[in-house]
């Protein structure tokens, strides 16, 4: 069958991938010039199977409520005349509730579980590197209150078999030694042991080399203009170069995946959430994290990867804006040098993406009426912190 894969991030090229290992003719159409260039660049780097969690949680409503006011607040709304924000928001508040919220952590984890064995087998059979580390995942809690909200994650962890450790302060210097230097800035942990970290663009650069070897063709460079259909079959991709034909299509443009498929009657519940991130030359390695570090209080992921460290978060709902808020990166800067000072911030790249967002925190990756299949990650965890 001929397939052609619309976005080359991490889920476009890793489909292309499993596609062509399949025995499908495979094309993967991207508008950047080469794989992993948007939402896929400079992602906190967490691959964290058991620490995923809905953003719409009990709580969360009168929180962003008090992070709006903050200095260093992970959440910034820039309200705006836009229907798909609105509806967006409304969803979300909706799933704030206890029922939901376990409903939705036990859909994450399961799917997280698949995602982390498929993830152990494509590198098995590729032996591809990505900077990648399996040493966990520290939520860090800076205050007792935070600690004893995170019985609601266990709770759910435990229903789920995902393996947890409870930490107190010399637990968390235990699996994070630099933290010796802040002992006093902390009260403890949660660790999820099986957790992983790695740099997607090296980890999707290097899979679409070997899916080129599989046969996979790349068009970089290439604006997609929309799609041919006739009753319910796609007869071809339409580009900027002209029309490819194909069987079926996959849709994995991330954020931008809704544009496209309304033309068609499909309503993708995603919305892009900005995330940001300093990439930050280790000058001190003893002040470094070791793997990847979940600072509660400001929602910022510290992570190590090789002789760097990845600093990312925060949730700017102000729709397809690309633009770099200085006050962003004074909040990335503020929460690393808090805890590992072991950078040099002089020195960082600072980043943007959109992370493409559903409202319940679910992945959407179904097939409708039409032979066109979307795959758009929703969590953040290699999808754009």
């Amino acid at each position: 069958m001929r397939v052609i894969v619309l976005g080359a991030g991490v889920v476009g090229v890793t489909t292309a991938y499993q596609l062509a290992n399949a025995r499908h003719d495979v094309t993967v159409i991207d508008r950047q010039d080469g794989p992993a260039l948007e939402t896929s660049f400079a992602n906190a780097g967490e691959v964290s199977f058991g620490y995923c969690s809905p953003w719409a949680a009990p709580g969360i409503p009168m929180k962003a409520m008090k992070w709006l006011f903050m200095k260093h607040a992970p959440l910034i709304l820039r309200p705006k005349i836009d229907r798909a924000m609105v509806a967006w928001l409304v969803q979300m508040l909706s799933n704030c509730t206890s029922k939901r919220y376990a409903i939705n952590k036990s859909r994450m984890l399961r799917l997280a579980d698949y995602s982390r064995i498929s993830l152990a087998e494509v590198r098995s059979e590729t032996g591809i590197e990505y900077d990648e580390r399996m040493q966990g995942t520290l939520q860090l809690f800076r205050t007792q209150q935070q600690l004893d909200a995170s019985a609601k994650d266990v709770k759910a962890l435990a229903a789920d078999g995902i393996p947890y450790e409870v930490l107190d302060r010399d637990g968390c210097i235990r699996v994070e030694p630099a933290l010796a230097h802040v002992r006093d800035k902390i009260v403890g942990g949660l660790l999820t042991p099986k957790d992983e970290t790695g740099d997607c663009f090296k980890f999707t650069n290097a899979l679409a080399a070997k899916a080129a070897e599989l046969g996979v063709h790349f068009d970089y460079g290439t604006t997609i203009k929309g799609l041919d259909v006739e009753g319910e079959r796609v007869r071809a991709v339409l580009t900027e170069k002209g029309r490819l034909n194909a069987d079926a299509v996959v849709v994995a443009l991330g954020s931008y995946s809704p544009l496209l498929l309304k033309q068609f009657g499909i309503r993708l519940p995603v919305y892009p959430v900005k995330g940001y991130s300093l990439t930050i030359p280790i000058v001190d390695a003893s002040r470094a994290p070791e793997s990847t570090i979940m600072d509660e209080t400001y929602k910022i992921a510290i992570t190590r990867l090789g002789d760097r460290i990845r600093v990312g978060g925060m949730a700017e709902i102000s729709g397809y804006t690309n633009d770099l808020g200085q006050a962003r990166r004074q909040t990335l800067e503020h929460s690393v040098t808090d805890l590992f000072p072991g950078g040099d911030v002089t020195r960082a790249s600072f980043w943007s993406g959109l992370r493409p967002m559903t409202p319940d925190g679910s992945r959407s990756s179904v097939r409708r009426r039409l032979p066109v299949f979307f795959s758009t990650p929703a969590t953040a965890r290699w999808a754009g912190r």
